[in-house]
């Protein structure tokens, strides 16, 4: 840092009323300098502080300035648009500053990744500093600092990976949770360990940052700390329906037609139950609008869905609204993190969101539908401005829940466990969770650990659990992985992990492709099933990078696959085996296509997924998986789904994923034998299997005498007695007979 860091004022905001920019950045008016870098301020830097000013954040300056010095906690209350999430984090680095840093830099979360990097380009613009220098990003694959970083954003996920080697957070002195009324895993488990780190840490300083009401809940988790309101924008006309919400896919469609044909300026925002409709409108809405007239100019559907690869730029980029109207698709995550454009006049909500809820009983997703929250509501009314209009395609007397569900009541907590088991042995206390999680969930995650051997006989983590921690992946696919270093074939468990962690690599052909598009898959379908497929893609898109006359891209598009997917599916490559070579595990050479290489990746991932199994009951893909007793189907885009009319489908399979919805279909399945599901599956998770026929079967092999013994014992019973024996017909007595 420059000299000019080091004379750094020691008051954060001035005695007098006024608290003026000037102030805090210059040196009088002959030379103002940047504290940050010890350069001259660039005109555009006085242009974007004029802009700055006017932002309602601005209000509240010297009193949250004030608040950060006297507090060790501060909550600010404020929604879309009141530049909270790029004033509030410059302010506190000046305040390190001010410290010279000497409790550490600023760190600011984010749910979004590309919120974290929108962010921090824009401060580093207002800053008037390089990104990557005093401002800068840390997202899951991609790392944009320095050591000269005094500001960086980052998601909320990657700051909990952080702490596995720094539990208490020491190289940061402010540290910012944004967006804390989303609710998401990883805020809410920030939120509670840091309550304990504020007690070891009395110089740090967090401030949270929320909409209401989900501040008031904060008030009374954290008790007496300093909130601060932020006047919020005024809504938007607000347009209700007279009718329920229950079709409502077409009818936003046709208004937005409605909209455009007004020829009313400004871009309009559609929010759709999920990721799905968001594509079906965009193809309807690209297909009507060639053949509306050139005098209406032209419609630009924009698909905006947060976590999408390649999310576009073009919401910050303002559009001649004479020439052409932009129609941004979204999803219901995170509507307050786009809107940075001014260029939005309506703002069209259906008032419903489809969400994956865990059900812990039988391990599995359910698709539900059900309605947004009122603060959500609220949020999508004023993104349009007082100037715009919401059409709210719902009544204005629905009952709508208060806030957003938090994520941890809905989904696996197996990986959260694990983590806070981690923090235990780095000292940190119990998390005060604002809303614990469920019983029935936590006793699910605690007994998913234990089959997994992450646990020792006192419920700790045992060396097993400690490897898995590092690893960033699920615990059954950290355990697959693990089992790999000793059945060799590490190589093929990266890739299958990699490719299961990406985003799907298949892209949804154009109309009337569709044909065309299976033709090209079924070239890499691997007669073992789905797993094998992946690493058959995999290797073949690595072959393409090498190829002189084509590109990868090209290459992806012929074969109807995802370039940015399968770019994500490397860089996750990269980074597992870069922790296996971190925590000096083997790498085995690849050898892929072996007999032996094929039996010990099922071996590998029967390690891990050993509890989702599945068996063909009637031959024609009915399948039953033992551990909750629930019927499913392979999914449609399956190797197998794909070749059942030619050469049947397996009879035993491990599935990846299964979600109960209307077709309740397994995804990513390969087939097995029964009798290595027996060798790699713990016997005490094999007892505790509810009972059925396939369990029979099971036990038939694990056991054949004991099995032989109870149907001679069950023949030599009379049959008025066979009730009362402990060796009895009912699969429960059987149960009871033979494995104890």
């Amino acid at each position: 840092m420059s000299d000019a860091n080091n004379s750094a004022e020691s008051n954060i905001c001035p005695e007098s009323e006024e608290c003026a920019a000037e102030d805090l950045f210059g040196f009088g008016d002959d030379l103002e300098l940047n504290r940050f870098d010890g350069l001259p301020f660039s005109s555009r830097y006085y242009e974007l502080l004029k802009e700055r000013k006017t932002l309602p954040v601005w209000t509240v300056r010297c009193e949250f300035e004030d608040a950060l010095v006297n507090n060790q906690l501060v909550i600010v209350s404020g929604t879309a648009k009141t530049g909270r999430g790029t004033q509030i984090p410059q302010w506190c680095a000046e305040f390190c500053l001010s410290a010279q840093y000497q409790h550490g830099m600023v760190v600011c979360t984010q749910t979004s990744r590309q919120q974290a990097v929108d962010l921090a380009l824009r401060v580093a613009d207002e800053m008037d500093v390089n990104i990557g220098h005093e401002v800068g990003y840390t997202i899951p694959l991609e790392t944009c600092c320095s050591s000269d970083t005094v500001l960086r954003y980052c998601t909320d996920d990657m700051l909990l990976r952080e702490m596995m080697s720094d539990p208490f957070l020491e190289h940061y002195g402010v540290i910012i949770i944004d967006q804390a009324h989303e609710r998401t895993v990883s805020t809410d488990i920030l939120l509670g360990l840091l309550k304990d780190i504020l007690l070891q840490r009395p110089e740090l300083r967090v401030v949270l940052l929320a909409i209401p009401p989900f501040t008031n809940k904060l008030l009374s988790h954290y008790h007496s700390v300093p909130l601060l309101r932020l006047e919020p924008p005024s809504p938007a006309e607000a347009v209700h329906s007279h009718s329920g919400n229950k079709d409502y896919f077409f009818p936003a469609l046709r208004l937005v037609l409605e909209i455009h044909r007004t020829k009313e300026e400004g871009d309009v925002v559609v929010f759709f139950a999920s990721a799905e409709e968001v594509n079906c409108a965009h193809s309807i809405l690209r297909r009507e609008g060639t053949r509306l007239g050139a005098e209406l100019g032209r419609m630009v559907p924009v698909v905006l869905c947060p976590g999408r690869v390649g999310l576009p730029t073009a919401l910050s980029d303002q559009s001649d609204s004479k020439k052409s109207r932009r129609v941004f698709l979204s999803t219901t995550q995170g509507e307050d993190m786009w809107w940075a454009a001014e260029s939005v006049n309506f703002v069209i909500d259906t008032g419903v969101q489809k969400k994956m809820v865990y059900n812990p009983r039988i391990r599995a997703n359910s698709e539900v539908l059900q309605p947004i929250s009122q603060c959500q509501a609220d949020t999508r009314k004023q993104l349009s401005g007082p100037t715009g209009k919401c059409f709210c395609l719902y009544q204005e007397d629905s009952e709508l829940p208060a806030e957003k569900a938090p994520q941890i009541l809905e989904s696996n907590i197996s990986p959260t466990v694990l983590f806070l088991k981690r923090m235990e042995i780095a000292g940190l206390g119990q998390c005060d969770f604002i809303d614990r999680p469920d019983p029935e969930g936590l006793m699910q995650a605690l007994e998913e650990l234990d089959y997994l051997a992450a646990l020792d006989d006192d419920g700790n983590l045992s060396e097993m659990g400690i490897i898995m921690s590092e690893i960033p992946l699920d615990p059954q696919m950290a355990k697959a992985l693990l089992a790999s270093c000793e059945f060799d074939c590490v190589s093929e468990m990266l890739t299958i992990a990699a490719m299961l962690s990406a985003p799907s690599c298949f892209v949804e052909p154009p109309t009337g492709m569709t044909h065309e598009a299976a033709q090209c898959h079924r070239k890499f379908q691997h007669p073992e099933g789905d797993h094998f497929t992946l690493i058959n893609i995999y290797n073949a898109f690595k072959q393409s990078q090498r190829e002189q006359y084509f590109t990868s891209q090209k290459w992806c598009q012929d074969y109807f696959l995802d370039h940015s997917a399968l770019k994500t599916a490397e860089a996750i490559r990269s980074e597992l085996t870069d922790t296996l070579n971190r925590i000096e595990l083997p790498i085995s050479e690849p050898c892929f296509g072996t007999k032996s290489n094929t039996h010990n990746i099922k071996r590998a991932l029967m390690a891990g997924f050993f509890m989702q199994i599945a068996r063909d009951v009637d031959g024609s893909g009915n399948y039953f998986i033992l551990t909750h007793k629930h019927m499913a189907q392979v999914h449609p885009l399956s190797c197998y789904g794909a070749q059942s009319h030619k050469q049947g489908l397996p009879e035993w399979v491990v599935f990846h994923e299964y979600t109960l919805s209307e077709n309740n279909c397994m995804r990513t399945v390969c087939e097995i034998s029964p009798q290595v599901y027996i060798q790699m599956a713990p016997l005490y998770f094999f007892y505790n299997l509810p009972p059925s026929e396939s369990k029979d079967i099971l036990q038939d092999m694990l056991d054949p005498d004991a099995s032989r013994k109870c149907e001679e014992k069950q023949k030599d019973i009379p049959v008025s007695n066979q009730d009362d024996s402990g060796c009895g017909i009912g699969s429960q007595t059987y149960d009871r007979c033979v494995i104890q």
